[in-house]
């Protein structure tokens, strides 16, 4: 009888860390052969005693790689078994770039279908419906503005969804017709502009924090855009990078 691999949780190594490894290892040695459908989360949940969020992160950054693949409705597939070279990082993306430690408040003030810039258009390859989000957050009593925009066809039902106390990331991959690949991030100090500094309650030509994303799809589509700026005082960037092999 075979003894299936645990995790161990005194390890300073992530569980999905950890599940990854042990699913690589099955795909590597041929228990789970190119082609072949590897068991439904549930059962590996129940396997490895982890919860689904641990094992989905494991898959997806499996997925992400090209050895596994999802096929709608029927399951997870393995698609190559021969292993990359070097070593593997991944950062946690999160939408609180602040990090853990700081106290959070968000505020939708705007949402719907709007007008957006040929900026926005020309960054997202996009002629059709934009979903646009305003966002007002607080982070430390420091104020910030944060702008989201989505092509309606990503997300057909947006404009049902609660999105004040969820991840628009964990939207995107739950419901999203394409699935977050990449993320690129940019950071930079600019001048604030009237709009921006009024709804952050400074002047106009204040020296802005300004961070913008763009999450693109496994075909090179960018499926988001998002921008943040914040006229604080202090700001202070958090990014975690995992390394997974």
């Amino acid at each position: 009888m075979k003894i299936e691999k645990t995790v161990d949780r005194g390890s300073k190594e992530k569980l999905y860390v950890q599940i990854y490894s042990i699913f690589l290892e099955k795909i590597e040695n041929g228990e789970w052969p190119a082609g072949a459908q590897i068991p439904p989360e549930d059962e590996l949940c129940r396997i490895y005693d982890v919860s689904k969020v641990t094992v989905r992160e494991a898959i997806q950054e499996l997925v992400r790689e090209g050895y596994l693949k999802r096929l709608q409705g029927k399951g997870t597939f393995v698609t190559l078994s021969e292993p990359h070279q070097g070593i593997i990082m991944r950062a946690r993306l999160s939408e609180d770039v602040f990090g853990e430690e700081v106290k959070t408040e968000k505020e939708i003030v705007d949402r719907g279908l709007r007008g957006v810039s040929e900026e926005i258009r020309k960054i997202l390859e996009n002629e059709d419906e934009i979903y646009y989000i305003l966002y007002r957050k607080t982070v430390n009593d420091e104020s910030y503005r944060e702008e989201l925009f989505i092509p309606l066809f990503i997300l057909p039902d947006i404009d049902s969804e609660n999105l004040s106390g969820r991840s628009i990331y964990d939207l995107i991959e739950d419901k999203g017709v394409k699935k977050i690949f990449k993320v690129i991030q940019s950071v930079e100090v600019t001048k604030s502009v009237d709009n921006v500094s009024s709804a952050l309650k400074g002047r106009n030509g204040d020296w802005a924090l300004l961070i913008s994303r763009t999450i693109i799809s496994s075909d090179g589509i960018p499926i988001a855009f998002s921008r943040l700026t914040g006229c604080g005082t202090r700001q202070k960037l958090q990014m975690e990078f995992d390394r997974i092999k």
